[in-house]
């Protein structure tokens, strides 16, 4: 999906509240204090590809290393290269300023959920994006759950977190700053 589908999405959804949830959860992303330390990971059927090259992307547009994600496998070959033979073993090392960002259109299997629990123990961040999953929505410090047939989709729903993820705030203008000074001293003016 390209910049142009994603605005389009956040059109579609911007009054349903969508839109400030992948926000919130694409600023919690960048909370990541090193470049390896944001980890993705999926259930063993379903592996986050997709995100880290997305997230991969925003993390060197946005000059966001932090955002540039470990992908986190659970029977990566031994003869893979060094970045896709990260396995499961990372998640419990996982520490303090470091984020595990767990994806589970599904339920989320045990070993994970322990494995969730032991970085959260450690003092990693967890966030999730997950499908209808409580346990794993109870072990993470902020979820979005995705519905099936809902309005959107979790690929969708992937795009939104990673466009949001690597978003450069805008910062106001001086007139911009100066109107919301006089608002907050003199409450809303009304329109010419």
């Amino acid at each position: 999906m390209d910049s142009g589908s994603v605005a389009f999405l956040r059109e579609l959804l911007a009054e349903t509240g969508w839109v400030e949830r992948t926000r919130e959860l694409g600023l919690a992303l960048r909370a990541t204090r090193s470049p390896g330390g944001l980890l993705l990971v999926g259930t063993p059927d379903d592996e986050p590809w997709h995100l880290t090259a997305h997230l991969t992307d925003e993390a060197r547009l946005s000059e966001l290393p932090q955002l540039a994600p470990t992908l986190v496998r659970w029977s990566p070959p031994a003869d893979a290269p060094p970045h896709l033979r990260v396995g499961l073993d990372r998640v419990q090392r996982a520490g303090r300023g470091e984020t595990l960002f767990v994806l589970a259109e599904q339920q989320a299997p045990v070993p994970l959920l322990e494995r969730v629990d032991d970085a959260r123990r450690t003092g990693a961040t967890i966030l999730a994006l997950e499908g209808a999953d409580s346990e794993l929505t109870g072990l993470a410090h902020d979820a979005i759950a995705v519905p099936p047939r809902g309005l959107i989709t979790f690929d969708g729903a992937q795009h939104l977190v990673s466009a949001a993820a690597g978003e450069i705030p805008q910062r106001p203008n001086l007139r911009e700053r100066l109107a919301r000074l006089l608002e907050k001293v003199s409450g809303p003016q009304l329109a010419d």
